[in-house]
């Protein structure tokens, strides 16, 4: 049988693995995505609750449910949905980063399935999940369809993904390029590509293409003045996360 052709892309990789020991530092170089994780985490909490009729306000509400994190790096995301009762599996194909992952789920007393793997592998494997998250993954991979084609394999139908990207425009390159990698130094030089980047419309219609309904998108706004993080239906200008399912026929 023929290997499932994989849209890794090893130079992008290296760069994650490059920084793995720094996954839990809240001030190292993943300060970013500790400051947005909360809000990235109320959207994502959101959307599964209403998909699922879940009650956010019982213990692990999401229990029964089973989650692939995709891209899931030192499980910043992995661990929470862990936590709601979830039973998750987190895929990475930055080997550095799983042990980082592995060690901190234990120190939490959490059981999370970590695996070095792509999303092409699980789909080809058969592995199926009632939701995947796939949060700032897309504009790191070498083909998008083929890769967004695999994460819609990865759901049972009825399913949900979730999936965050950052628009391209001249404000993204100035905010996510210039402002976050220049000035504030809060990642390296180098760790996105403006010319990857996606617009909410074109991810719409890669979602469509790959056989997902998107049924939702908002904005994820950085405030300089609170500084801090907030979802907003209007303003996808830079940061941004989508919803969508897969047909149940």
């Amino acid at each position: 049988m023929q290997a499932p052709q994989s849209t890794v892309d090893p130079s992008e990789i290296a760069k994650f693995e490059a920084m793995a020991a720094e996954w839990w530092d809240p001030n190292g170089k993943f300060k970013p995505l500790h400051m947005l994780n909360p809000c990235r985490l109320d959207y994502i909490t959101q959307q599964i609750a209403g998909e699922f009729g879940r009650d956010l306000t019982q213990p692990e509400p999401f229990r029964g449910l089973r989650l692939l994190d995709i891209g899931c790096g030192g499980g910043l995301l992995s661990e929470p949905m862990a936590r709601l009762g979830a039973e998750v599996v987190g895929a990475d194909a930055a080997a550095g980063n799983l042990p980082v992952a592995r060690i901190h789920a234990e120190q939490s007393g959490l059981t999370i399935d970590y695996r070095h793997t792509t999303a092409e592998a699980l789909a080809e494997a058969g592995e199926q999940f009632d939701v995947v998250l796939n949060m700032e993954v897309v504009e790191h991979v070498a083909d998008p369809l083929s890769y967004l084609t695999a994460t819609r394999e990865l759901l049972k139908p009825g399913g949900l993904q979730i999936c965050s990207t950052i628009n391209r425009n001249p404000k993204s390159y100035v905010m996510a390029i210039f402002g976050a990698e220049v000035v504030m130094r809060w990642l390296p030089r180098g760790t996105h590509e403006w010319n990857k980047f996606i617009t909410p419309d074109e991810l719409f219609e890669l979602l469509r293409k790959a056989g997902l309904e998107p049924v939702d998108r908002k904005g994820f706004v950085f405030n300089p003045v609170t500084w801090g993080w907030s979802i907003s239906p209007r303003d996808l200008s830079v940061n941004y996360v989508t919803a969508s399912t897969k047909p149940t026929a």
